[in-house]
Formats: C-alpha cells, structure tokens, sequence
C-alpha cells in the first residue's frame, strides 16, 4: 500500500469544496457498513463528524481517497492536569485496503507530529480496533490505556440530551516530545471538547 500510496497533507482552510464533497462520500462509504447512524454526519459536504481537525493527512490511490486520518491540537485533562496534546481521529481506510492496518497514516503523520512539538499524540478507539493500534508498536512506541472514561462534549447541545457524554475508549498515547513517564496516571479523561 506505502509505494502505491501518495499522501497529501493539508491544512483544514487549504480544502476546497470539491476535497470536502469527495471526503464525505469516502467517509460514508467507510462508516455506512458499522451502521447508518455513523454515516449521517457525513451528507452533503460535510467531511468531519464531531470537532473539525485542523490537519489531515489523506492518502490516494488510483482509486481516489484511499485514507484519511485528522489532527487536531488541544488541552485536555487527565484527572484534572492539563496536557497539550494533538490528537488524532477521523481515521478511516477504504474498505478494500482494510487489512493494511492502521499503522500506515499514523506513521505517515510522524513527521508532522515531530514538526508540531507537541508532547504527545492521542486518541480514542473502539475497543474492535485494538489489535491494529497494538500492531502499530512495533514501529515506535505505543501505549494504549484500556478502561480509561473520557467525556466529550456534544458538537451540538440539544435539549433532549445531556450536554457532554462519557465513553469507556481504549486511550492511545504516543509520545512526541516527551517520554511515557511524563503521561499522568488517571482513569478520566476531559476532551473539553467534541471528539475529532
């Protein structure tokens, strides 16, 4: 996948509407087959579900979109201290090239992460997508925190729901600027935001 791969990196205001057309229509078909409710965000133009990433990192083939993966610089809080962190989301392969793994778009954004200083990456997934996180420490060093709660806030308040909501993630951290002993134990997380 690597050699045949081209990979575009972009800031999120260097995205035309024709980018933003195409990514929707990728995001759907990735997202549609877990169930229609994680495709709804996706209609029209819309290329981000939750927080809008100011970086992404797209990879093409000769098929078109082939990978997406978003970044996105923040504050969050480990039970209650307050770490600068990129955090990476949006993720998602076409469905032909799923088993190339995951690995592949976080290596590819490294460089961009080592650019960016930032102490550390982080991210959230479903616990399905846990034997592709731990594969990608063979690259480099991957911590991934099981049983960890994160709330979030809701993109958009509504009156019928709760303004923020709370997940039980597998958490996945990589060290950037820092080591792994300078991450804080804890078993809650703040987005003080919605997820990417």
């Amino acid at each position: 996948m690597c050699s045949q791969m081209r990979w575009r990196l972009c800031w999120e205001n260097e995205l035309e509407l024709a980018d933003h057309v195409e990514l929707a229509k990728f995001f759907r078909a990735t997202y549609g087959p877990t169930g229609a409710f994680n495709a709804k965000p996706f209609e029209g133009s819309r290329s981000w579900a939750g927080a809008r990433p100011e970086l992404r990192l797209i990879g093409y083939d000769v098929d078109g979109i082939a990978a997406h993966l978003g970044l996105l610089r923040r504050f969050i809080k480990v039970d209650g201290i307050d770490l600068p962190v990129a955090e990476l989301g949006l993720y998602g392969i076409r469905t032909d090239l799923e088993r190339l793994g995951i690995s592949h778009s976080i290596r590819a954004m490294l460089p961009t992460l080592q650019d960016l200083a930032v102490p550390f990456a982080f991210g959230t997934v479903r616990p399905e997508l846990q034997r592709h996180i731990r594969r990608f420490g063979r690259y480099g060093p991957v911590t991934v925190f099981p049983h960890v709660r994160v709330r979030s806030t809701l993109q958009e308040p509504r009156l019928d729901k709760p303004p923020t909501r709370i997940d039980d993630a597998l958490v996945v951290v990589l060290p950037i600027g820092r080591s792994m002993s300078d991450w804080p134990s804890g078993s809650m997380i703040d987005r003080n935001g919605p997820e990417l």
